[in-house]
This record gives C-alpha cells, structure tokens and sequence, in this order.
C-alpha cells in the first residue's frame, strides 16, 4: 500500500493545502474508475512562485522546480478525490506538461522530467505514467509551468 506522506517526507516533501479554482472549473471530477485532475499551476499554499519564461529568465533546473511544485498539487488534489484512501489509487495513467517557453527552448521534457520523477518517488511502480511535454508562449498567471493528470483506481 502507498504512504503518500512517508514517501513524499522521505523524498523532502510534504502535501501542500488543496488550492481552489482559479477560474470556473473544478479542481477534479471522478468518473468510473478514472480521476481527471484539471492542470495545476506552480502556486504552493496559495504563495505565488515559479513565475517566468524558460529560455528567457528561467532555466531547466527552476523550470523542474516549477514542475515539482505543480505535481505537489496534483498529489493534493488527488488525495482529495480519494478522500485519503491511497489504497484505492491503481496508476498515474498520464501527465500532461505544458510549459512557457520561448520558441528557441526545446528541453520541455527534461522540464516535466521534475514532475513525473516526484509522481514516481511518492507512487513508486504506480506512479510511473505516460506523458506529454509542450511548449506554450504563455501560461496563466505567467507560470512556469502548467500540469495535468489522469490516474486509475479501484472501485
């Protein structure tokens, strides 16, 4: 079974606070054996960070860091939607990476590599996933980096 908390502690991390809407959608939405959790911004605790361009005023190392921060999040809203209940998590099926960039940068995977090393270090074999990895000329709010996930459970 997962300990979420253990393993995230032991890796030098804990579940941030769930962070609300920041527009008119919800944060997840389970349907059958499936949890869709909306893209999540590098916002930890409600404190603004990880703002910025990579290839312009942010490199790849806090461009991970972004994605870190954005998987934390994920991980929240996750842990809601289960209501705790990890045992019930069969698989992170995908993630989802877009991050802001200038036309020049090409590293987006080795950006989202922070996130789905964070998903695989709390999740172990259950957190490995499928994934994509873009570039966007903006984000909202001017992040760094915006995530997404999709994950398999038990009914």
């Amino acid at each position: 079974m997962i300990d979420l908390h253990a393993n995230l502690a032991a890796a030098g991390y804990e579940l941030p606070k769930v962070a609300a809407p920041a527009a008119n959608y919800v944060p997840y939405i389970v349907t059958g054996d499936l949890v869709m959790i909306s893209g999540q911004i590098p916002f930890l605790n409600g404190e603004k960070m990880h703002i910025g361009r990579l290839g312009d005023d942010l490199d790849i190392a806090a461009g991970q860091n972004a994605a870190r921060a954005c998987a934390l999040n994920i991980l929240a809203q996750a842990d809601a939607a289960l209501d705790g209940e990890w045992a019930r998590l069969d698989r992170c099926l995908k993630l989802g990476g877009f991050v802001n960039c200038t036309p020049a940068f090409t590293d987006h995977p080795a950006v989202i590599n922070g996130a789905s090393d964070l998903i695989a270090a709390a999740l172990g074999e259950q957190g490995r996933h499928t994934r994509f990895a873009v570039g966007a000329p903006s984000l909202p709010f001017g992040v760094a980096v915006e995530i997404e996930a999709i994950f398999k459970i038990r009914l």
